[in-house]
């Protein structure tokens, strides 16, 4: 295996080239089985060094003699962040399903779900038939870098590319995404290139100009893209997960974060032109600015933060946090978003802000919909579920709007049989930052009503404890009742895949049109030439609706087919296929 730019690559001699970018330092030294061995300096702050050391083998580097510390781009630890790297030779695996290519992006329907909530690699691998079962074609695994402790959300991982310790070993996880591509699933995972964690990195110790000090993100200092060592150190990150583990895309945190903003196309097709033409590789944003541009131009799709926050604020009336922008006008933010793709494309929000640009042109499977996610769901106070904040006919309603609506839909773990476990903020820190994290927490929640008072926030479950880990782990309720709701799940995925995938590619909206205050109607031409409708109905009031002459009405479930083909009951919503 060729060397890179980062990390140690075992050879085919039986030695391992080791590698560190380390401009700061004056020396630097390999630790490996006992011995200190001199690391030789190479052009633009670059350290090298070949030593026989098979896959398995732990290392550390030495920095100007004083410093041990692990490697940056480790591809796994022995035990935690500060520990010893091991050397891993990512060609050793033998796949079981090496001619799987993936899927079209269309027939995607997403699970979104976290490891150590689940019980680690090997568990989720596991629980995948049933997954399958409930008619999920992809799961989306959050950030697996290593990050300090055992319980975190991984957002503030250290070590990108070791996936965490405590959730299981490379192969674990390789293994599970082979088993994935056996059940017809893809797997996409969340990766974070806009900041490190705050505990174990030592990257400013050796090279501090990995970050930018003039640009801060909210957790922490930017990461300087205008230098190519750090380009290659996040290209060949993302190339590791699609390549080495054979991901089938992968979900960029934050981008808004990431400075210079050109650096995202350049990194879209880097990655893209050193994988195989015909394998299906979707890669994903979350970005605030809703910049449109982006998609098509490298990026499949954006999760659709706008679409979440009017529906949330039309479904539970709320209107704190980012809801403000939502709630004084929300059925109309939900037209805007059926129609359109995304809400803000240019207007001003509450702080005066112009957010971002045109996006009617864009097809539907252009924007990831959901209800909820990790951060609708964590940041959260209590971390309360939907299922939790509104009537179960409301949040069953809105569910099939997700289910069947043009843009690609995605849930969080256990939404298929409506888990009301709460999924809050954990991590697993010690000392001052512990305590950092805990009044930080209490803190952001202090305009919010009911936790004015400093009690009340004294008494939110603090990230740190086991027991917040532990209240987030799903829990199953009425055995028959989830059993009725997966086969209901079951049945909305079925419609979808039956009436509406097949006519995805080409699909166009045409419109949106209020029913009532809290009523709305939707339609779209679809690739096929066949119309797709949606009569979604928020409110208390039944209400009529017939789009057209010739529409055949897709039945939600068996127990309701005797409504009338126009009839629109309080929380309700009702489908209607049209052939060319």
């Amino acid at each position: 295996m060729a060397a890179a730019s980062w990390g140690a690559w075992p050879q085919a001699d039986g030695t391992t080239e080791f590698r560190l970018w380390a401009p700061a330092a004056r020396t630097v030294a390999l630790l490996l089985d006992g011995e200190t061995l001199p690391m030789r300096a190479l052009r633009h702050g670059m350290f090298a060094r070949r030593a026989p050391a098979a896959p398995g083998a732990a290392y550390r580097f030495l920095i100007d003699g004083e410093a041990a510390v692990p490697d940056p781009a480790s591809r796994a630890q022995l035990g935690d962040v500060h520990g010893p790297s091991l050397v891993i030779d990512h060609g050793d695996h033998a796949w079981s399903h090496p001619a799987w290519r993936g899927r079209p992006w269309h027939e995607a329907v997403i699970c979104e779900l976290h490891v150590g909530c689940l019980g680690g690699f090997a568990a989720v691998t596991r629980q995948l038939p049933a997954l399958r079962d409930a008619g999920y074609t992809a799961v989306e695994l959050m950030p697996l870098g290593e990050f300090p402790g055992s319980r975190n959300w991984g957002y503030d991982g250290v070590l990108p590319y070791a996936p965490e310790a405590s959730y299981g070993s490379p192969e674990e996880l390789k293994t599970l995404v082979d088993t994935a591509h056996g059940l017809g699933m893809m797997v996409l995972l969340d990766v974070v290139y806009n900041h490190l964690g705050p505990s174990g990195n030592d990257l400013p110790r050796y090279a501090p100009g990995f970050f930018r000090t003039d640009i801060p993100t909210p957790w922490g200092p930017a990461i300087d893209y205008r230098r190519p060592r750090v380009r290659e150190f996040c290209i060949d990150n993302a190339l590791m997960w699609l390549r080495d583990y054979r991901f089938d895309g992968l979900r960029l945190d934050a981008v808004h974060t990431i400075h210079p903003a050109s650096f995202l196309r350049g990194f879209a097709d880097r990655v893209r032109s050193r994988l195989p033409a015909d394998r299906h590789v979707h890669l994903l944003l979350e970005n605030e600015r809703n910049d449109a541009r982006l998609l098509g131009a490298g990026y499949t799709a954006q999760w659709n933060d706008d679409g979440h926050n009017a529906l949330h604020a039309l479904l539970t009336g709320e209107s704190e946090g980012y809801y403000a922008d939502f709630a004084r006008r929300p059925l109309e933010h939900v037209m805007r978003m059926l129609a359109e793709g995304f809400v803000f494309q240019g207007q001003r929000d509450l702080r005066g802000r112009r957010r971002g640009h045109p996006s009617g042109m864009l097809p539907p499977e252009s924007f990831v919909l959901f209800l909820q996610n990790h951060d609708q769901v964590g940041n959260r106070p209590l971390g309360e579920r939907l299922v939790t904040l509104v009537a179960r006919e409301r949040w069953r309603a809105a569910m099939a709007l997700v289910a069947l609506c043009p843009m690609i839909p995605m849930f969080f773990m256990g939404d298929e049989w409506a888990c009301d476990t709460p999924f809050l903020y954990f991590t697993d820190y010690h000392g001052t930052l512990a305590a950092q994290v805990r009044e930080g927490r209490r803190a952001e929640f202090a305009a919010f009503a009911g936790f004015a008072e400093p009690a009340r926030r004294a008494a939110l479950p603090d990230p740190n404890e086991r027991a917040t880990f532990d209240a987030s782990r799903l829990r199953g309720g009425d055995a028959e009742e989830a059993a009725r709701t997966r086969q209901w799940f079951r049945h909305l995925i079925d419609l979808r895949m039956q009436h509406l995938v097949p006519g995805l590619p080409g699909c166009r909206a045409m419109g949106c049109m209020p029913l009532g205050e809290r009523a709305l109607a939707a339609r779209w031409r679809l690739g096929d030439g066949a119309t797709w409708s949606l009569a979604f109905n928020a409110g208390d009031t039944a209400l009529r609706y017939r789009p057209g002459r010739y529409a055949v009405r897709i039945h939600l479930e068996a127990a309701r087919e005797d409504l009338l083909d126009d009839e629109l009951p309080p929380a309700s919503l009702a489908a209607w296929h049209e052939p060319p």
